[in-house]
């Protein structure tokens, strides 16, 4: 939802009639939702969609039809919405930020995910995925990560989640001689940052 402009999330979503506006298409186009009709729709950042737009999506999600802008037309959806946002959306709704009522139509099953702070035993596993996708992607041929290495990332904090663990991982394997095969703790970027007291 963040990454569509402000002008364009209403016809991205519900689509739009032909000549609805200057530089649309002649034929009209699907809306996301219309596309998603008998499947499941992501909407990611769902914090960062306009309250103007909540309003229309909470509409359609309560009625179950949509209607295309430039259109006259109500169309039946059956669409399951899944929503993924990095904010308390009950904080955002105090703060006029988050439709509330639209916040009790999604939350039907919650699923929470930890930072990866407080999940520390997941990150040598996802080192290692990590360490194979970007052996491909740089042409490398690293295999392990020492414990020395690992331990350090372990007592980092990672306030950017398992983005900035990847970034780590894929930069340390750039800094590595080609012929390099382990990541060790001199290959950490990071090593000068403030540390978990844990």
């Amino acid at each position: 939802c963040g990454a569509i402009p402000l002008e364009l999330v209403v016809s991205e979503l519900f689509g739009y009639e032909s000549g609805s506006f200057t530089g649309a298409l002649k034929s009209g186009k699907k809306g996301k939702i219309e596309s998603a009709q008998g499947g499941t729709l992501f909407l990611d950042e769902i914090e960062s969609m306009p309250i103007s737009v909540q309003i229309k999506l909470l509409r359609a999600l309560s009625s179950h039809k949509i209607v295309k802008i430039g259109g006259t037309r109500t169309i039946p959806i059956d669409v399951r919405i899944i929503s993924a946002t990095k904010k308390d959306l009950l904080k955002e709704a105090d703060k006029d930020k988050f439709r509330e009522d639209l916040y009790y139509r999604l939350n039907v099953f919650p699923i929470t995910i930890p930072p990866l702070r407080d999940r520390k035993a997941d990150i040598e596993k996802l080192a290692i995925e990590f360490i194979k996708k970007l052996n491909n992607e740089y042409c490398r041929n690293v295999n392990k990560i020492s414990e020395e290495a690992l331990e350090l990332l372990q007592n980092y904090d990672w306030p950017g989640n398992v983005r900035e663990l990847q970034n780590v991982i894929g930069r340390s394997m750039i800094s590595m001689n080609f012929n390099e095969q382990i990541i060790n703790g001199d290959h950490l970027p990071f090593l000068d940052m403030p540390r978990s007291e844990e």
